[in-house]
């Protein structure tokens, strides 16, 4: 079992590194202060999109770098090392350049990958939490209904990354009201500024200021049908398929918050004096960090796994759920031990901790909380254990 990476996935993972460094961390505080501090971080966006990793895993064809899972995998853990608010950005446009990739026609996939890829949409917009419909999607209302050549949607989205600077947005709405649960929903892809489409103001969030979070109102917004992507009423299994490879991303971007807030603690450690010494000779500190980087990097391993077999088009669902699970809650933990670390002085805007404690706070929230994970992944176990028998 090989483990190391190949020279391509080394390259990203240093350019990445480099460009974080060097452009995000500078101005990462800055990003945290939220909407006054939006367009340096959409000129970040718009680098990113330059160097290719708009679209990681998305075909040269349509401007994507064909680099794969886990060269995505290792960027977002290394953008998210400088700015979390950045990396959600960036893992969610890519997940949206790739399902439009997956499902859509080839006049869609034409028309909308390469502006994303190439940074004209400074972002993609993922449509599908609902204020009835968050771990349930498939109890959403939002409804789109043929009226001739066009459909009418009607309802509205919650917590939508980077809605308000997004140039288009994958859409799920319910096309049969009669059909069983989560059978009779469509996707549809909606262009920014189409009207009765409405972004509403940026909530105000626990971390991550710098990432818009939206809530998107439809109201009477009318789309051809020639929006629709995929076939109609099959739009569920869709939205299912593309968060498990959503769940990745997350899972590595929690590593990368999570990473950055320890080695941030154990350089802390090491000038930090009490009793004479620096706090690193005592073993209650290094017993903290040996757990602490012990668990990221079985995170690391495991995220590395969903991420090969995604790569290899064999099943990873259950690998994604596992990775973003134990990813996501020991990322939690770790960065309040390296708050812990600093004692007092962590708990100050001085250092980055409390901005990493509560960028990292939503990475066990959205793509499907923790619990939610365990259900999937219980029901993949005993899915399992049927066939075998």
């Amino acid at each position: 079992m090989d483990l190391a990476l190949n020279e391509e996935q080394q390259m990203i993972q240093d350019t990445a590194r480099s460009f974080a460094e060097s452009e995000l961390a500078p101005v990462a505080a800055e990003v945290d202060s939220g909407a006054a501090a939006r367009p340096a971080m959409l000129d970040n966006l718009r680098k990113l999109a330059e160097l290719g990793f708009m679209g990681l895993n998305v075909s040269s064809e349509y401007g994507g770098s064909e680099a794969g899972v886990i060269s995505f995998s290792l960027a977002i853990s290394e953008i998210a090392k400088a700015c979390a608010s950045t990396a959600v950005t960036m893992s969610v446009t890519n997940m949206v350049a790739e399902v439009i990739q997956a499902v859509a026609n080839e006049e869609q996939k034409q028309k909308y990958i390469p502006k994303i890829c190439s940074g004209e949409y400074a972002a993609g917009g993922f449509c599908l939490t609902e204020a009835s419909a968050g771990s349930d999607p498939a109890g959403m209302r939002t409804s789109a209904v043929r009226e001739g050549d066009d459909f009418i949607l009607n309802g509205s989205k919650l917590y939508i990354t980077s809605a308000e600077y997004a140039g288009v947005f994958v859409v799920w709405a319910v096309t049969d009201k009669d059909a069983k649960k989560g059978k009779g929903i469509s996707c549809f892809l909606v262009e920014a500024d189409t009207p009765g489409m409405i972004i509403a103001p940026a909530e105000h969030k626990m971390g991550q200021h710098g990432s818009a979070t939206n809530e998107v109102i439809f109201d009477n917004c009318r789309v051809p049908a020639s929006a629709m992507m995929g076939e109609l009423n099959q739009g569920f299994k869709i939205a299912v398929s593309e968060l498990a490879g959503g769940r990745i991303g997350i899972g590595s971007l929690a590593l990368g918050v999570a990473t950055a807030a320890m080695d941030y603690g154990r350089a802390y450690v090491l000038e930090r004096e009490q009793f004479g010494q620096p706090i690193a000779n005592f073993q209650g500190i290094q017993w903290m960090m040996s757990e602490a980087y012990t668990d990221l990097e079985a995170a690391r391993l495991l995220l590395m796994n969903a991420a090969y077999l995604k790569d290899q088009g064999l099943p990873f669902g259950k690998q994604a759920s596992m990775a973003k699970l134990f990813a996501t809650e020991k990322a939690n933990q770790v960065c309040y031990t390296a708050l812990q670390l600093l004692g007092g002085a962590g708990y100050l805007k001085d250092h980055p901790l409390e901005r990493y404690a509560r960028d990292v706070r939503i990475t066990s929230i959205y793509e499907g909380t923790s619990e939610v994970q365990k259900i999937i992944i219980a029901r993949e176990l005993l899915a399992e254990a049927a066939a075998q028998q």
